[in-house]
């Protein structure tokens, strides 16, 4: 009996510790996630995307994707705004040199670029961007409103941020998930809406996917 009970709780703790990977992707385990990543996130991910304004493609040509993880959401960037520059960044660098990987003709193009770097202190100058996006990924950001105020400073004035997340902060599974990820944080519509407002957007829309519970943010920083 007690030998079992130490098998069932090693497999819980490689349990836990593979799905931590989510926050910072490192290791082997890292690299499994990552690509689970790119698989498992391209349905909210193509939902997101279809609430970009709908503006002529030559209006966006910064753009940038904060918390890139695979790559896979910065290569659909890529694709739908073919006159753009995307910057791809993750401070975990099994993401960023999956990215790489997964952008390289892009990166060779040079219209791909990789950044290891903290969304808390982004090293970028004012007013670089005109579009920004978050897959997936804010539950895990420090503050939040003070990583939201980087963006903000980052953000040309008339760019977006969109915020996208596989959770509106309503599932019964919620808190499951955030006792197995450390520092995850899901939020809700009006949370992540005061977090902006703080951080100094004004002109701020949410869509809901009621059937999945998914959430879609869009914050733009007015001229």
């Amino acid at each position: 009996m007690r030998i079992q009970e130490e098998r069932i709780g090693d497999s819980m703790g490689i349990f836990k510790q593979f799905f931590n990977n989510t926050r910072k992707p490192n290791g082997w385990m890292g690299k499994m996630m990552v690509n689970g990543m790119n698989q498992g996130h391209a349905a909210v991910s193509d939902w997101g995307l279809s609430h970009l304004p709908n503006v002529p493609t030559k209006s966006y040509f910064m753009l940038a994707d904060f918390g890139c993880g695979g790559g896979r959401n910065t290569a659909e960037l890529l694709k739908r705004f073919p006159t753009a520059t995307v910057t791809a960044l993750d401070y975990s660098k099994v993401s960023c040199d999956k990215t790489k990987q997964f952008n390289r003709h892009a990166v060779q193009a040079g219209r791909c670029k990789i950044v290891q770097g903290d969304v808390s202190t982004l090293p970028f100058e004012a007013e670089t961007f005109d579009g920004i996006t978050a897959f997936e990924t804010v539950y895990f950001w420090p503050g939040p409103m003070e990583s939201f105020q980087e963006v903000y400073r980052v953000l040309k004035p008339g760019g977006t941020f969109m915020i996208v997340n596989e959770s509106d902060g309503t599932k019964q599974e919620d808190e499951k998930w955030t006792g197995i990820i450390e520092g995850m944080r899901i939020f809700t519509q009006e949370q992540l809406t005061q977090y902006l407002k703080e951080a100094g957007f004004s002109r701020i829309a949410a869509h809901v996917n009621q059937e999945q519970h998914w959430l879609c943010v869009l914050a733009e920083k007015v001229q």
